[in-house]
């Protein structure tokens, strides 16, 4: 089996017990008021969990390869140290990273610096653009998730008392 579909069956593995946790487990903690609602918590993280495990099953199936099966795979064991694992596992250390200083960082310093090093750990070279882009879309999020949907998000890191 190829690379691709052993991936694809990981994620299918993970995308069943999300979605597993989104139809059976999350909706017991609700309100009494919530329960009449036409959209929970849980609707998108179980749309989302169908979504996935559909893609997942394609991949996994080979649907996606149409009528050409003595192509060669795109993915391939042999050519496993030409890709860029480095690169990958430093964006996922900043992922970790930018979810654990979310909160004592605020949220305009981390996403900034998670935008900005990320986009320098993929390539990008040309700082002055990588800071206006980043603090564009971070006050873009955050004034949407905060004055529109009128979500509180600490914009700033704790110590500053907002």
């Amino acid at each position: 089996m190829a690379l691709d579909r052993w991936i694809a069956l990981v994620l299918l593995g993970i995308c069943l017990v999300y979605g597993y946790a989104a139809w059976f487990t999350m909706d017991g903690g609700l309100a009494p008021f919530m329960r009449r609602n036409p959209i929970w918590p849980s609707t998108f993280p179980k749309v989302l969990s169908i979504i996935a495990i559909m893609s997942a099953l394609v991949i996994l199936l080979g649907l996606e390869k149409g009528q050409a099966e003595d192509a060669k795979p795109t993915i391939t064991w042999t050519e496993f140290r030409s890709y860029k694992l480095a690169q990958a596992a430093l964006l996922l250390g900043l992922m970790v990273a930018y979810a654990l200083l979310l909160r004592p960082a605020g949220f305009i310093a981390s996403t900034m610096g998670f935008l900005i090093l990320g986009s320098a750990v993929l390539g990008e070279r040309r700082w002055i653009t990588m800071v206006i882009v980043s603090g564009l879309a971070t006050g873009v999020v955050w004034y949407l998730v905060q004055v529109v949907l009128g979500i509180f998000m600490r914009p700033l890191p704790a110590f500053m008392g907002v």
